[in-house]
């Protein structure tokens, strides 16, 4: 396994955004000449519209209106000046009425992705460290980007988990003076809310401790003078609190707010917070509309608006408490999230109730994990009770119909968000009249020549292969080391096999697919503990092999049951288990069942290229070199040719034990520089039990002019009958052989060996490409599907990343 591509978070996004954007329910255009908040009009088709964050529906309010179009006509479409050097007329008032709202002065931002990026790196200091919730909102989660390049430690952890934020918190006591909490007060897809009670108990233990609030999603429905949710919870605000809330969405108006109780750092923001220096003002009609939606909170008009509100809330919470539909969580806040599991099963719902006249939101991956993908649905004041109810009619009919035609249940759903099942009976496997499933947890219990037939010329993969690594692996007393294995082959009715393949269970290292100054960062904390950031991991194929590891009939008729049976196999599977991770490895990249795959609630990542040499064109390694480009052939004749005479070699089946402890020790040397494939280092038995399998052979090569035999470089090899020979590993000893070109070296030896032998691939692994390039390998891209319970630690690895955070 080696690294994700340092662009693929984009790729991923993007394919994941594409796919919903050609079924049509992302990315879409309002029509028409008016809105009235209450419908809208897609695609020709006019909709009750339970998609809007104007959740007491001030952006139509008249007065709102007319102070707007007033604006315009006093004072222009736009006042063409930072606010550094003059705010145009209407600032003053609106700052005013918001203190009177608050009984704290405002600083305003133009809205809350700039006000986040102004704040952050102004208010977090050098000595501090910050925590972000894996679900606060991007806009938090960017603006803390910027901090990394101060050496500031970013740490993130699972959603509302309060064990792990005490765990970082302790860590960080020691080497931080402030320690900061980032969480939003209501979160904008599932609605559910920050433990603010739990949280401030946590900054009463630990003074250290400040909590950094965006509320924008709680405004105005909640609080006294519709301050919102964290005003509400907190009552006053405290010194160690700092808070973001909005004038845009339930405000009705644009812009955002910051609030603080220290002066001194309010000031230091408004003085210089980036784009409030740098960054256009409000419009005066936004201005304006703000002004006339303060008017309405600080009257008793806001009072009533919540009220009426929150029955509309309670009127669909009640309906929805009374149903079987999976909703994720229920609360009082007006943002309902309707558990999918898959984006097809979201696609179908989605286009089902737009055919109904029903506009939902769609939530997917980033904003929730890929396998958590669902509808929001967002209640407005512009709702009456009856578009409600009959809002969740079309939901209760339409919902077990989409769940059918994905091949989904409810069980999947609900196991998948972490509900109660509600099913009694087995789930049923998908269209498994005419294959069956069979499941094995040895290669003994399957035959050698139909294994080695079908998927056994690949790499390591061959029955012997997997022979020496279910007794290196499947009893290993070590966790990093101890694999469980499972087969599966599918057949049809005359018992002709569609589909085979083998899945590992075992614990992977969260940072194997990010980059090195990530695992760097990461391996000074595992010298104390060992099992830091690491996660139990359903993978099909092993950390050891590459290549093709499921074999696929793409020409039968049940092909695509079989896909999915397996699918269905391995999900049940990783239920049990409880992994972490589900990965599909080392596919080509035209792969024929992607979409398949990816709508049942993968997504797709782009893999290092392997690395691989077909010698079908050359008799002799005397032939090889002519085969070179013109560019690589001097490379060949000046870098290893000429070089070649400076080493003595060795081919030897088995080692003794000093050498085998010398091989061991190169292995390590390599294995400890080398962080761009991270695994675990792998413990001696692993290279006791090659030594004593026929497969496997080593190259040794010594340095003549050291005048002794003691070799500087290894490789171990596999040889998988006369189809593929596997370099599976390296050893080097770096400091004796400076300047003898070892590791191109070794690669040559392997390439002349393989020829020895007249094995016509090579499979020289997916580092290093420049190198095996320029001795002739074919690189191979290749793409793998994952899906996690959660986003965390993908997520994770993304805030690190190209990170180098210095020991403090």
């Amino acid at each position: 396994m080696a690294k994700i591509k340092h662009n693929n978070f984009i790729d991923t996004v993007d394919t994941v955004f594409s796919s919903a954007k050609h079924q049509g329910v992302l990315h879409l255009y309002a029509e028409g000449e008016y809105l009235n908040g209450r419908t809208i009009k897609v695609a020709g088709r006019e909709m009750l519209h339970f998609g809007t964050t104007g959740y007491l529906g001030l952006e139509q309010d008249k007065r709102l209106k007319e102070a707007a179009v007033n604006a315009i006509n006093n004072y222009g479409t736009q006042f063409p000046l930072s606010k550094s050097y003059l705010s145009h007329p209407l600032y003053a008032e609106l700052e005013s009425k918001i203190e009177q709202m608050y009984t704290l002065p405002p600083i305003i931002t133009k809205n809350s992705t700039l006000g986040h990026l102004a704040i952050i790196p102004t208010l977090i200091r050098d000595e501090d460290a910050v925590i972000i919730d894996h679900q606060v909102h991007w806009s938090v989660q960017n603006a803390c980007q910027f901090l990394k390049l101060r050496g500031i430690p970013v740490e993130m952890i699972r959603h509302n988990n309060l064990e792990m934020l005490e765990d970082k918190i302790r860590m960080l006591t020691s080497k931080s003076a402030k320690i900061w909490y980032m969480a939003d007060g209501v979160y904008s897809m599932y609605g559910d809310y920050a433990p603010v009670g739990d949280l401030l108990s946590l900054a009463a233990k630990y003074p250290q401790l400040n909590l950094y609030f965006d509320d924008v999603h709680g405004m105005s429905w909640k609080g006294k003078n519709g301050t919102g949710f964290i005003f509400e919870s907190i009552g006053k605000l405290q010194e160690n609190i700092v808070v973001v809330s909005t004038l845009s969405k339930t405000f009705g108006a644009s812009g955002a707010t910051f609030f603080c109780t220290d002066q001194k750092i309010r000031e230091k923001i408004k003085n210089f917070g980036g784009p409030l220096t740098f960054s256009a003002q409000l419009e005066p009609a936004s201005v304006a509309a703000a002004i006339a939606s303060c008017d309405i909170h600080l009257s008793s008009e806001i009072t009533e608006r919540q009220k009426d509100f929150a029955k509309k809330i309670s009127h669909f919470s009640s309906l929805l408490s009374n149903s079987s539909l999976p909703v994720a969580s229920q609360n009082d806040s007006p943002v309902f999230f309707l558990g999918m599991g898959t984006p097809a099963t979201a696609f179908n719902f989605t286009k089902r109730l737009f055919s109904e006249g029903y506009y939902l939101n769609l939530g997917i991956y980033p904003a929730v994990p890929i396998k958590n993908t669902g509808i929001r649905i967002t209640i407005s004041a512009h709702n009456d009770q009856s578009d409600i109810t009959s809002l969740f009619n079309a939901m209760e009919h339409h919902f077990q119909k989409s769940v059918e035609e994905t091949g989904s249940s409810q069980d999947k759903i609900r196991k998948a968000f972490g509900m109660e099942s509600i099913s009694k009976t087995p789930p049923v496997e998908p269209h498994t009249h005419a294959i069956n499933i069979e499941e094995s947890n040895s290669i003994t219990q399957i035959d050698k020549q139909e294994w080695n037939s079908a998927i056994g010329r690949q790499n390591i993969l061959d029955w012997d292969g997997l022979s020496y690594l279910e007794k290196t692996f499947s009893n290993s007393s070590e966790p990093a080391h101890k694999w469980d294995f499972f087969y599966y082959i599918i057949r049809d009715q005359n018992k002709q096999i569609i589909l085979m393949t083998f899945f590992t269970l075992g614990l992977w290292k969260d940072d194997m697919l990010s980059t090195e100054s990530v695992s760097r960062h990461l391996e000074q904390i595992r010298k104390s503990k060992p099992l830091h950031m690491t996660s139990k991991v359903l993978s099909m194929g092993c950390l050891f092999s590459e290549g093709s590891h499921c074999f696929i009939d793409h020409n039968h008729f049940h092909v695509d049951q079989a896909i999915l049976l397996l699918l269905s196999k391995i999900e049940q599977r990783y239920d049990s288990v409880g992994a972490d991770m589900l990965v599909l490895r080392d596919f080509e990249c035209d792969f024929q069942w992607d979409e398949m795959i990816r709508s049942q609630g993968y997504f797709r990542i782009d893999m290092p290229e392997s690395c691989v040499i077909e010698n079908k064109n050359w008799e002799t390694i005397h032939d090889y070199g002519s085969l070179l480009s013109s560019r690589s052939r001097k490379h060949y004749n000046k870098e290893i040719l000429q070089y070649e005479k400076f080493y003595d070699v060795q081919i030897k089946e088995s080692l003794d034990p000093l050498e085998l402890e010398r091989a061991y020790n190169l292995y390590c040397n390599v294995k400890q520089r080398n962080l761009a494939i991270n695994t675990f280092l792998y413990p001696k038995e692993v290279f006791e039990n090659m030594n004593k399998c026929p497969n496997w052979e080593f190259i040794l090569l010594s340095i003549k002019a050291k005048g002794n035999d003691e070799f500087v470089g290894v490789m171990f090899c596999y040889k998988n009958s006369s189809y593929t020979y596997v370099p599976e590993l390296i050893g080097m000893d770096y400091a004796a052989s400076e300047g003898f070109y070892l590791y191109r070296q070794l690669l040559y030896q392997t390439i002349k060996r393989a020829a020895e032998l007249r094995i016509p691939r090579i499979d020289l692994g997916m580092s290093a490409t420049f190198e095996k390039k320029k001795l002739g390998a074919s690189i191979i891209p290749k793409i793998s599907y994952i899906q996690s319970r959660d986003n965390y630690a993908m997520e994770l690895m993304q805030t690190l990343q190209n990170e180098n955070k210095p020991g403090r």
